[in-house]
Protein backbone atom coordinates (compact mmCIF):
# COMPACT_ATOMS: atom_id res chain seq x y z
CA UNK A 1 0.00 0.00 0.00
CA UNK A 2 1.44 3.41 -0.42
CA UNK A 3 2.04 6.55 1.79
CA UNK A 4 1.67 10.00 1.42
CA UNK A 5 2.86 12.87 3.77
CA UNK A 6 1.90 16.02 2.65
CA UNK A 7 0.99 19.42 4.11
CA UNK A 8 -0.23 22.44 1.98
CA UNK A 9 -1.04 25.37 4.35
CA UNK A 10 -1.91 29.35 3.29
CA UNK A 11 -1.84 31.03 6.48
CA UNK A 12 0.08 33.79 9.20
CA UNK A 13 2.88 33.31 11.10
CA UNK A 14 1.14 33.57 14.82
CA UNK A 15 5.36 34.20 15.71
CA UNK A 16 8.53 35.65 14.88
CA UNK A 17 10.61 32.28 14.14
CA UNK A 18 13.40 31.05 17.01
CA UNK A 19 16.33 29.77 15.20
CA UNK A 20 18.62 27.42 17.41
CA UNK A 21 22.08 26.13 15.82
CA UNK A 22 23.37 22.51 16.77
CA UNK A 23 27.04 21.56 17.40
CA UNK A 24 27.43 19.89 14.35
CA UNK A 25 26.23 23.14 12.18
CA UNK A 26 22.72 22.18 11.37
CA UNK A 27 20.11 24.92 12.06
CA UNK A 28 16.65 24.77 12.83
CA UNK A 29 14.01 27.66 12.63
CA UNK A 30 10.61 27.50 14.91
CA UNK A 31 7.42 29.31 14.31
CA UNK A 32 3.68 29.62 14.95
CA UNK A 33 1.34 29.33 11.83
CA UNK A 34 -2.50 29.67 11.63
CA UNK A 35 -4.92 28.67 9.30
CA UNK A 36 -8.50 29.20 9.23
CA UNK A 37 -11.07 26.72 8.79
CA UNK A 38 -14.76 28.47 7.52
CA UNK A 39 -17.92 27.28 9.57
CA UNK A 40 -21.33 27.81 9.39
CA UNK A 41 -22.64 29.26 12.83
CA UNK A 42 -25.93 27.49 13.70
CA UNK A 43 -27.54 30.28 15.63
CA UNK A 44 -26.84 32.98 12.90
CA UNK A 45 -26.51 31.34 10.15
CA UNK A 46 -23.05 33.40 9.61
CA UNK A 47 -19.99 31.68 7.85
CA UNK A 48 -17.29 32.29 10.83
CA UNK A 49 -13.01 31.64 10.98
CA UNK A 50 -12.07 28.87 12.74
CA UNK A 51 -8.22 29.22 13.46
CA UNK A 52 -6.41 26.33 13.58
CA UNK A 53 -2.67 27.22 15.39
CA UNK A 54 0.34 24.58 14.24
CA UNK A 55 4.13 24.28 14.79
CA UNK A 56 6.47 24.68 12.19
CA UNK A 57 9.72 23.51 11.66
CA UNK A 58 12.55 24.74 9.24
CA UNK A 59 16.02 23.21 8.90
CA UNK A 60 19.15 23.65 6.89
CA UNK A 61 20.00 20.61 4.66
CA UNK A 62 23.54 19.52 3.76
CA UNK A 63 22.41 19.06 -0.09
CA UNK A 64 19.69 21.72 -0.67
CA UNK A 65 18.06 24.61 0.66
CA UNK A 66 19.28 26.57 3.53
CA UNK A 67 15.60 26.80 4.57
CA UNK A 68 16.12 27.43 8.51
CA UNK A 69 18.88 30.47 6.85
CA UNK A 70 15.37 31.55 4.64
CA UNK A 71 12.93 31.81 7.84
CA UNK A 72 15.17 33.24 10.02
CA UNK A 73 15.31 36.32 7.43
CA UNK A 74 12.27 36.80 5.43
CA UNK A 75 9.80 35.02 8.22
CA UNK A 76 8.00 37.66 10.80
CA UNK A 77 5.26 37.83 12.44
CA UNK A 78 1.54 38.62 11.01
CA UNK A 79 3.37 38.07 7.34
CA UNK A 80 0.99 35.64 4.88
CA UNK A 81 2.71 32.52 3.52
CA UNK A 82 2.10 29.41 1.42
CA UNK A 83 3.68 26.71 3.14
CA UNK A 84 4.80 22.61 1.73
CA UNK A 85 5.87 20.14 4.44
CA UNK A 86 5.65 16.80 5.83
CA UNK A 87 4.30 15.75 9.40
CA UNK A 88 6.18 14.43 11.49
CA UNK A 89 4.71 13.06 15.79
CA UNK A 90 7.14 13.97 18.08
CA UNK A 91 6.99 11.97 21.60
CA UNK A 92 8.50 12.52 25.03
CA UNK A 93 8.11 11.55 28.38
CA UNK A 94 6.81 14.46 30.69
CA UNK A 95 9.87 15.35 33.29
CA UNK A 96 7.01 16.19 35.76
CA UNK A 97 4.83 12.83 36.21
CA UNK A 98 6.25 10.70 33.77
CA UNK A 99 3.58 10.74 31.45
CA UNK A 100 3.80 9.74 27.72
CA UNK A 101 3.60 13.28 25.39
CA UNK A 102 3.45 13.79 21.78
CA UNK A 103 2.29 16.71 19.45
CA UNK A 104 2.18 16.45 15.44
CA UNK A 105 4.69 18.93 13.97
CA UNK A 106 5.34 20.17 10.38
CA UNK A 107 8.23 20.15 8.95
CA UNK A 108 8.83 22.73 6.10
CA UNK A 109 9.68 21.73 2.37
CA UNK A 110 9.32 24.19 0.50
CA UNK A 111 7.31 27.88 0.74
CA UNK A 112 6.28 30.82 -1.50
CA UNK A 113 5.89 34.19 -0.08
CA UNK A 114 1.55 35.32 -0.33
CA UNK A 115 1.98 38.84 0.14
CA UNK A 116 3.36 41.39 -2.81
CA UNK A 117 6.41 43.43 -1.91
CA UNK A 118 6.15 46.74 0.17
CA UNK A 119 7.59 48.77 -3.22
CA UNK A 120 4.89 47.59 -4.76
CA UNK A 121 2.33 48.68 -2.79
CA UNK A 122 1.81 46.67 0.51
CA UNK A 123 3.30 43.46 1.84
CA UNK A 124 6.59 42.46 3.25
CA UNK A 125 9.36 44.46 1.57
CA UNK A 126 11.54 41.40 1.11
CA UNK A 127 12.19 38.88 -1.79
CA UNK A 128 13.61 35.01 -1.68
CA UNK A 129 14.43 32.73 -3.95
CA UNK A 130 11.15 30.80 -4.83
CA UNK A 131 10.45 27.14 -5.66
CA UNK A 132 9.18 27.49 -9.73
CA UNK A 133 6.00 26.07 -10.02
CA UNK A 134 4.39 24.83 -13.25
CA UNK A 135 1.31 26.93 -12.28
CA UNK A 136 0.09 29.02 -9.30
CA UNK A 137 -2.68 28.89 -7.67
CA UNK A 138 -4.63 32.80 -6.57
CA UNK A 139 -7.42 32.84 -3.66
CA UNK A 140 -10.57 33.84 -5.24
CA UNK A 141 -11.59 37.18 -4.34
CA UNK A 142 -15.00 36.04 -2.50
CA UNK A 143 -12.80 34.33 0.22
CA UNK A 144 -10.36 36.58 1.63
CA UNK A 145 -9.44 34.58 4.38
CA UNK A 146 -8.72 31.18 2.09
CA UNK A 147 -10.89 28.95 0.59
CA UNK A 148 -11.31 27.96 -2.94
CA UNK A 149 -8.56 28.16 -5.96
CA UNK A 150 -9.31 28.92 -9.26
CA UNK A 151 -7.43 27.92 -12.49
CA UNK A 152 -5.65 30.90 -14.40
CA UNK A 153 -6.37 31.51 -17.41
CA UNK A 154 -4.05 30.19 -20.32
CA UNK A 155 -2.47 32.71 -22.55
CA UNK A 156 -3.80 31.74 -26.23
CA UNK A 157 -1.97 35.52 -27.53
CA UNK A 158 0.84 33.30 -29.09
CA UNK A 159 1.10 32.92 -33.38
CA UNK A 160 -0.51 29.29 -32.78
CA UNK A 161 -3.35 29.89 -30.55
CA UNK A 162 -5.33 27.20 -32.78
CA UNK A 163 -2.50 24.91 -31.12
CA UNK A 164 -4.17 23.92 -28.01
CA UNK A 165 -1.30 22.29 -26.00
CA UNK A 166 -3.72 18.92 -24.84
Amino acid sequence: MANLNKVMLIGRLTRDPEVRTFGSGGKVARFGFAVNNRRKNQQTGQWEDDPVFLDIEAFNRQTGRQLADQVEQYFKKGAQFFLEGHLRLDTWQDKNDGSKRSRLVIVLDDFQFFEPRADNGGGMGVSAPRASTPMQRKPEPSYPSGGGFHEPEPDMSGENSDDIPF
